[in-house]
């Protein structure tokens, strides 16, 4: 069945519920609110992405990649940056034996399911690049040798916006290939409430006891999101709002070319499309509707519309960039 023209039955879209259910269930029991981190972090296992996180100290990054990887039973390993890791200290190396005389491998943390690659912009940029590298290759290679790392392989790379110190911030042309970058919130009253709660009883340290999924399971879900449909108009949607963002479109947005240097590259087309396929999945639809590319515009896009100087210094948000070009661009 080709990809994004297959038809998918209703048995197959209740099936997938059921184990989405099974995921929400895990990722609920374990951070509290962060809704929309949810559903960005279940999208981009299924679409088959990375995602870069980025927030304040203390808003349960490292708690929600742990729990995603033990609601699929994948393996998750978890690497701090600092400024010394060195790219074989993620993935890997040769030990010399003094007693054989010969060489081990040692397959660095990166081999794994989910992993976690926090403060990403206090690694050097050598550093960063390993990584990237074996994000887009999925493989490393280590003594001449190719390891391909496990499937499904999924990456989640925190950074810390109020920390300069020390850092390397990620140039565009590298924060372009994470799928989505998903911005996190302090937590509402009621929900820091129900946090303090689960801490006091020892909820929060509780072992899992919902149903978990499987690796096949989630691999069974990535096959039916690339069968989802997505139609010419959809796609031709998704053409005219990413031209629209490098000042090609047929539509003009007042002022947009004195407030973005370089617009969404292709990339941003194939992440819209892709995550769009992945919330339909979750709605229950087989096909992907207008509103699907609405709600995840900032996500998919904020990361890759470099703005100038003078938007930087009017302090003008990508998302209002965005939100300007999605309100130009008539949906179909």
């Amino acid at each position: 069945m080709s990809r994004g023209q297959g038809n998918i039955t209703t048995n197959e879209l209740a099936h997938a519920k059921t184990l989405i259910d099974h995921i929400n269930t895990i990722f609920d029991s374990k951070v509290v609110g962060q809704t929309e981190l949810r559903v960005s972090l279940i999208s981009t296992l299924l679409a088959g992405g990375h995602i870069l996180l980025e927030s304040v100290p203390g808003l349960a990054k490292t708690t929600a990649a742990e729990t995603l990887a033990q609601a699929v039973n994948g393996s998750f390993h978890r690497i701090q940056c600092t400024p010394d890791l060195m790219p074989n200290d993620i993935v890997g190396t040769q030990i010399y034996n003094y007693g054989t005389g010969s060489f081990t491998t040692q397959l660095g943390p990166v081999h794994a399911n989910v992993v976690l690659l926090d403060e990403i912009n206090r690694s050097s940029a050598k550093t960063q690049s390993a990584m990237l590298e074996a994000m887009q290759e999925r493989q490393t290679t280590i003594g001449g040798t190719e390891y391909r790392l496990p499937d499904p392989f999924m990456v989640l790379a925190t950074q810390n916006p109020i920390e300069e110190e020390g850092t390397y911030v990620l140039p565009e042309a590298q924060m372009d290939r994470f799928l989505m970058k998903q911005i996190l919130t302090y937590p509402s009253s009621t929900d820091e409430v129900e946090i303090l709660g689960r801490v006091a009883t020892g909820a929060q340290d509780a072992p899992i006891t919902a149903s978990r999924v499987s690796i096949k399971d989630v691999k069974y879900l990535q096959c039916l999101v690339d069968r989802v449909y997505v139609d010419d108009s959809i796609k031709q949607y998704i053409v005219d709002l990413i031209n629209t963002t490098r000042g090609l479109g047929s539509v003009e947005v007042p002022g947009l070319t004195e407030q973005v240097r370089v617009g969404a590259s292709p990339r941003g087309s194939i992440a819209l499309m892709r995550v769009a396929q992945a919330l339909a999945v979750q709605s229950g639809r087989a096909f992907v509707v207008p509103d699907d590319i609405k709600l995840v515009r900032h996500r998919v896009l904020r990361h890759r519309i470099v703005r100038t100087f003078d938007a930087l210094a009017n302090n003008v948000a990508p998302e209002e960039i965005i939100d300007a070009v999605f309100n130009a661009v008539p949906a179909p």
